[in-house]
């Protein structure tokens, strides 16, 4: 066995031993498809994200050398999360609001670097010479799920998420900047999603783009978490009761649904899984009660404003009476015009006995006149 042989295999052992299920190594040279991200972010298609627009990031994405100087290998890993299909039950479908598989755990933007950390130690030491390295999650300037692809870790779906065929697609990817030369995969997985379009007919919002692409403004994980404005009023029904990600696109596929056998036990989920939370509940949370709650938990990258707008959002649609009251108290009393403007769409939109003398009642005391103007447009709607 050669001495190249050998690394990899010390590498991909230690891997296993940390969580990352998928390893793997390809060369430093630039991504084929990078024309293709240029083209998605002059098209728009990356909404509000303007961090994936800046010019330093565009020319890291199409040469990640220029990140570490000097690097010869770029190692993808692959650690699963829980499968969103096989979510336990909501404790009350009336009330409950869904979260995104890879956020039911820890936030992976702390656990992930450490593991990292860890593994190109361990390999240093195994080499007993250290090397140069970066790690790197997805908050980094790297086409992640090309460079995995090529390293020989799955092929790229249709909606865009990278799919193995013995864990699908629940997983998320690192990556480890060297200057070790390692032995690149030599061959790429083949494509095998063929003809199916369950992911692209069962998205709500119609964000799946032909070419493996998405439109980040209707995507329902951009609108409740990267999102920091309004969600449309034309596509709040689309979120259902989705208040941090989505996952409809993973869970219709069939690689998740019948093939794939995720591991029971995820390096990221090692404290209780979070599915499904109590809007009733999270309707009244206090800043200060968010900020606790959801420490160290990914839910916090909504913030506290993002949070209570996907929440009620979601309450409109189920247009649950146990949530009528909570809502009604969020539209006379919330400080925050934005969170009135919500209330009153998702009270109008519960279409109750009692929408059109609430929204009179908080017009008459309203004092924001972008939420005026909302609650009065609502009222002649009501009114035709």
């Amino acid at each position: 066995m050669t001495q190249d042989r050998l690394k990899l295999d010390f590498l991909k052992a230690e891997a296993e031993s940390l969580g990352f299920f998928l390893c793997g190594v390809t060369s430093m040279s630039p991504p084929e498809h990078f024309p293709n991200y240029q083209k998605w972010i002059s098209d728009g298609l990356h909404a509000g994200m303007g961090y994936l627009a800046r010019p330093d990031a565009i020319v890291k994405r199409g040469n990640p050398a220029l990140i570490l100087p000097g690097a010869r290998s770029l190692i993808s890993l692959g650690i699963p999360y829980f499968p969103a299909h096989q979510a336990p039950p909501s404790p009350d479908a009336r009330t409950a609001g869904r979260v995104a598989g890879y956020a039911w755990g820890l936030d992976y933007h702390d656990i992930l670097p450490p593991l990292l950390l860890q593994l190109a130690k361990r390999l240093s030491q195994h080499l007993n010479h250290e090397i140069t390295f970066k790690v790197h999650t997805d908050s980094s300037p790297i086409l992640e799920r090309e460079y995995a692809c090529r390293a020989g870790l799955g092929w790229i779906g249709k909606n865009s998420c990278l799919i193995h065929p013995e864990l699908g697609s629940y997983f998320l990817l690192a990556e480890i900047l060297t200057d070790l030369e390692l032995p690149p995969n030599d061959h790429r997985m083949e494509d095998h999603c063929g003809t199916c379009q369950r992911c692209i007919q069962a998205c709500p919002t119609g964000c799946i783009l032909p070419d493996r692409t998405l439109d980040a403004k209707r995507c329902i994980s951009y609108l409740t978490i990267e999102n920091k404005g309004e969600i449309p009023l034309d596509l709040q029904p689309s979120v259902g009761n989705w208040v941090f990600g989505c996952d409809i696109c993973q869970m219709v596929c069939p690689w998740n649904q019948r093939f794939a056998s995720p591991p029971t036990h995820s390096t990221l989920q090692q404290v209780s899984t979070l599915a499904w939370v109590d809007l009733e509940r999270e309707l009244t949370l206090s800043k200060q009660e968010f900020d606790t709650t959801y420490k160290n938990r990914p839910i916090s990258r909504s913030r506290y404003i993002g949070w209570l707008r996907n929440c009620i959002v979601a309450a409109g649609n189920l247009k649950s009476e146990e949530l009528f009251s909570p809502l009604r108290s969020l539209l006379h009393n919330n400080p925050e015009p934005l969170i009135r403007k919500y209330a009153a769409f998702a009270l109008w939109r519960s279409e109750t006995s009692q929408t059109r003398s609430d929204l009179q009642n908080a017009l008459e005391f309203e004092t924001d006149p972008q939420v005026q103007l909302t609650i009065q447009t609502l009222l002649d709607s009501k009114s035709r």
